[in-house]
Order: C-alpha cells, then sequence, then structure tokens
C-alpha cells in the first residue's frame, strides 16, 4: 500500500503523464480523425468516397499493403536463415561475421538509400560498372520501381529477423527438440512442430517491426518509387499540394492499416501455444570440420560481409569527391578533403550537424526523464488506468512519421487556448517535441522491462531501513534501472540523429537536420557533400554506438557491485 508521503507524488504524477499523453499523442491524431470528416462546416463522408472512389489512391494504398507483406518476408527469409547459421555452426570467423551481419542498423533510411543510389543506381558504380564490361548502350538495369524498394528494404530490415531470432534461439528449449526426435520425429517435423512454436515470439516481433517499419517508409520510394504509389508519399504530396483534406484521410487510413496489423499481430503473439514451462537446455554448437565446408563456409562469409560493406564503403568514397565532377564515369575522376573541412569550418555547413545533435538531446532527454517516471507508475505503483497508459504510449510507435508530423502540423498550427493547441508550426519546437513522442514507446518500453527484472523488495529493504521514499528511489531504483533507461535513451538517440520521415514534413529552415540537408545537398547534384554528410552521420552514431557500450557497461558493474 502506498504510504501517505508517496500518495501526493504518485497522484501527482500520474495525473501530469496522463495530461501529456492525453494532449501529445491522443488529441493531434483525434483532431485529425474528427478534420477528415469535416467539410464545409459539417460532418461528410465526401472525403473518404473521394479517396475509395479514387484509383490511384487506392492503388497506393494497395501497394503499401503489398510492399510491407514482401518485406516481411524478404526480410525473413534473409534474417532467419543467419541467424541459424551463425548460432547453430561454428566454423572460421563466424563470430566477425554473426558481428557484422548487424551492420545495416547504423545506415539511417536516408543514409541507407542514398548509398544504394551511388551504388546499384542508374549512373551508380555497380550499374555504370556493369554497362561498360558488356559494351553496353544503356545500363544493364534500372533500380527503380517496385523491385528497387523491395531490394533496399530487404537489406536494412532483415536485421530484425536476425536479432529477434538470434535471441529467441538463445532462450529456446532444446530439450524438448531432443524429447520430439526421441518419440520418433523426423529432424524436419520437430522444427516445425517444436522449435518454430517456441520461436513465435521472435517471429511475430520481428514481423510487426518490419511491417510497421515499410508502411512508414518514405525514403526508399521517394528516391527509387519511380512513379509507385504509396500512401506515405501520397501523404507528403498532398500537404505539399495544399490538399489538406485528402491529406488528412489518407493519414487516417494509413494509421488505421497500421494500427490493425498491430492488434491482430498482438493478439497472435498473446496466445499461449508456444511458451515452455521448463528451463530448458540450449543447443549444442555444431563445428563445422570438413575441410571443403569450411572453405564454403568461409567463402561465403567472406561474400556476405563484402555485400554487407558496399554501401559504406561506398558512401566513403563518394565523400572525397569533388562536387559537380562525377557525371557519367564510373568512378569519381576528382577528389578532395574540402567536403569535410567545410563540414568543420563552414558555419552553413555545421549548422544541420549542430541542429540534429541539439533536437536529438533535448527530445531524448525528455524520453528519458518521461519513462522513468511512467514505467515506475506501470510497475510500482500500479495505478489505475494502466491499461489506457500503455495503449497511449505504445500509439507513436504504431504510426508512420508522415502521420505523425501531419497530425502535429494540423493541431499545433494556431493559439486556441481553449481547444488545446498552441502554434508551434513554423518554430523551432514543433520538430523535437515529434522527436519526443516518435521515440517514446522505445524509452518507456526499455526502463518498463529494467523495473520488471529487479525485485521490489529491494526497494521496500530500504524503506524497513529507515530511508525516505525519495532516498530509496535515488539510492536503489535509479542504480537499477540506470542501465536499461540509457540503452533506450540511446536508440532514441541516434534514431532521432538521423530522423528523415517526420522531419521532411515540419521542419523549418532554422532547424533543418542533417537528413534534410542531405537531401538537399543530393538534389544539387553535390554528390560528395551528400556522401560527407551521410558519412558524419553514420560517424556520430557509430561513436555513440561505442561510448555508450563502455559507459553502460560500468553502470552495469557497478549496480549489481
Amino acid at each position: 500500500m502506498s504510504s501517505p508521503v508517496r500518495r501526493p507524488f504518485t497522484t501527482a504524477f500520474h495525473a501530469l503523464i496522463l495530461v501529456l499523453l492525453l494532449w501529445l499523442v491522443l488529441y493531434p491524431n483525434a483532431y485529425i480523425l474528427v478534420q477528415s470528416f469535416i467539410g464545409a462546416g459539417a460532418l461528410t463522408f465526401a472525403h473518404y468516397i473521394e479517396f475509395f472512389g479514387s484509383a490511384s489512391e487506392r492503388e497506393a494504398l494497395w501497394n503499401s499493403l503489398w510492399i510491407s507483406g514482401w518485406s516481411v518476408v524478404l526480410s525473413g527469409l534473409i534474417g532467419v536463415p543467419l541467424a541459424f547459421l551463425f548460432y547453430r555452426f561454428d566454423f572460421p570467423g563466424r563470430k566477425v561475421f554473426a558481428a557484422l551481419a548487424s551492420l545495416p542498423v547504423l545506415l539511417p533510411p536516408l543514409v541507407g538509400v542514398i548509398s544504394f543510389l551511388f551504388l546499384y543506381g542508374e549512373s551508380g558504380i555497380l550499374s555504370r560498372s556493369l554497362q561498360r564490361w558488356f559494351g553496353l548502350r544503356e545500363p544493364l538495369f534500372s533500380f527503380r520501381g517496385a523491385g528497387a524498394i523491395l531490394f533496399v528494404h530487404a537489406y536494412t530490415m532483415y536485421v530484425y529477423f536476425y536479432m529477434f531470432v538470434s535471441a529467441g534461439l538463445k532462450r529456446l528449449d532444446y530439450t524438448l527438440v531432443e524429447a520430439a526426435r526421441s518419440l520418433g520425429a523426423s529432424s524436419s517435423r520437430a522444427f516445425l512442430r517444436v522449435t518454430l512454436p517456441q520461436l513465435a515470439p521472435s517471429l511475430v516481433g520481428a514481423s510487426l517491426l518490419t511491417f510497421m517499419t515499410s508502411m512508414a517508409s518514405f525514403s526508399a520510394p521517394y528516391i527509387f518509387g519511380g512513379g509507385i504509389r504509396v500512401l506515405s508519399l501520397q501523404i507528403y504530396n498532398s500537404k505539399l499540394n495544399g490538399d489538406l483534406e485528402m491529406a488528412m484521410v489518407e493519414t487516417v487510413i494509413l494509421a488505421s492499416s497500421s494500427i490493425l496489423v498491430l492488434l491482430l499481430l498482438q493478439r497472435y503473439e498473446g496466445t499461449s501455444k508456444y511458451r515452455s514451462t521448463t528451463k530448458g537446455a540450449r543447443q549444442p554448437v555444431t563445428l563445422v570440420s570438413h575441410p571443403l565446408k569450411r572453405l564454403l563456409a568461409g567463402g561465403a562469409g567472406i561474400v556476405t560481409v563484402a555485400f554487407l560493406l558496399l554501401p559504406h564503403l561506398t558512401l566513403f568514397l563518394i565523400s572525397f569527391a569533388k562536387d559537380g565532377t562525377w557525371t557519367m564515369e564510373i568512378l569519381p575522376p576528382r577528389y578532395t578533403i574540402e567536403n569535410y573541412a567545410r563540414l568543420l569550418s563552414d558555419s552553413s555547413f555545421l549548422e544541420p550537424i549542430l541542429n540534429s545533435l541539439q533536437m536529438a538531446a533535448l527530445a531524448t532527454s525528455a524520453n528519458f526523464v518521461f519513462a522513468l517516471v511512467a514505467a515506475y507508475l506501470i510497475v510500482r505503483q500500479q495505478v489505475r488506468g494502466r491499461a489506457l497508459l500503455g495503449s497511449l504510449i505504445l500509439l507513436p510507435w504504431a504510426l508512420p512519421g508522415t502521420v505523425l508530423g501531419l497530425s502535429l502540423a494540423s493541431t499545433f498550427n494556431q493559439n486556441s487556448l481553449w481547444q488545446g493547441r498552441i502554434l508551434l508550426v513554423g518554430t523551432y519546437w514543433l520538430l523535437p517535441l515529434a522527436y519526443f513522442i516518435r521515440h517514446m514507446p522505445v524509452v518507456v518500453r526499455a526502463v518498463q522491462a529494467s523495473f520488471e527484472q529487479f525485485d521490489p523488495a529491494l526497494e521496500e529493504a530500504a524503506r524497513s531501513l529507515g530511508g525516505t521514499w525519495i532516498y530509496s528511489v535515488r539510492r536503489v531504483v535509479l542504480p537499477m534501472v540506470l542501465p536499461g533507461a540509457l540503452a533506450g535513451s540511446l536508440l532514441a538517440f541516434v534514431t532521432a540523429l538521423g530522423e528523415f520521415v517526420t522531419s521532411i514534413v515540419i521542419y523549418t529552415i532554422h532547424n533543418r537536420p542533417i537528413s534534410i540537408e542531405i537531401l538537399a545537398q543530393l538534389r544539387q547534384f553535390n554528390f560528395g557533400s551528400a556522401a560527407a554528410y551521410s558519412v558524419f552521420l553514420i560517424f556520430l552514431i557509430g561513436a555513440t554506438f561505442v561510448v555508450s557500450q563502455k559507459y553502460l557497461s560500468d553502470i552495469g558493474d557497478g549496480a549489481v557491485s
């Protein structure tokens, strides 16, 4: 039971968290939903009739759905076998290859797309090389359309399946597989009836994340779409053309589709058919001892690593190209370090970097504080309406970036206090607010998991020894949850650094982030500068990961001791 000292704090924090969620998460989306049914000041379904009566809009909805579905299939076909390969078999370079398999995580969406443009585009290095080798007048292939989008999605999103299934294999109860085999089941039957059901949570989680990411994808369709309509692009184009009514309808349709898939997969994930009741044991690693098989495994590993590294190496090479010199050649004819020198010396080139760092830091700091309070209320205090709080916290994760950007831009575009609206459009603060809302679920879930992993008896012991509630929180609770909180905040920070989809909807000239500047340089055919920004962004993300992992390790050791 909550003590009299704790109750006022609990009530105040609960009310504050609920008000913020209702105002910043639910209200903008509810406002968009209501406005999509308003026409000439009256309730109408005309906008929805227009949407479903338009062949182009129906095509955009269908394309978004089937591209997302195939993105899940292709990503699974790549990520799941890789997870099994590196988990079950031991061969030369296995640990190195397993680590490099996660390399696409370091590529923010727009940066990854640009690297593919420089490598596989019609004027890309590989395309021009093949054209010259085969003596063709035109490039051998055109990296555009649905095939190009799926290729980019599969490369960047297979990591979800690889990481989720790798973690699932570590928790897999192999004694159940052995029991099935001892009862006469074949290897394939044991795999289908025992192994896969145990991996269902990992597969469902990866499928959900892949599908939602694909539905929200903007960069790949924007650069490589070649006329392919998807809803995320339709929203941007409708807003750009001033057709806000249709943009709102498209927003509602896209958000509804994403939330429906989220609910369906979560419902399936909530079943208990795949749960084990024993602690179990891990499957022993199989050593690949045959010389030919070891050679094939090593060769396949080298090819895989080369394929994964090519986009990164391409960006690094092009970052030294002098702007305006690379046109029809296979490789840039002139190289320079001016691109990097301008980033660090010219204030106009440095400004987007500082903007991204500042806005990501502001949003992540707010995420950190909000997550600590929200997770403490949900897990430790078990306040009323926990289900509502959890749903509101998860809602931004189910909404594509274009949906979030348009809902905030439509809601906070004027001062009307009685409607709960303030003017943020055109100001510096709307974009950091969007980053805060966008990454709220990631940090809260990380902190919530930390709270659930340590025994509340530790906190109660501190209280029983005379410590105040504030003292026990500061000396017991915070040290235990800090590693999880910082890990979630780290992910939110690096994601905000390279965020593009939400940014392109609501940025201003005064707070343009790195991703928008990369696109601007690309449009001006300053390929060297665009690549230099991209490499610098990858460096920032990589350096943040390395430094934070060392810091998190030290904090974790301190908490354990």
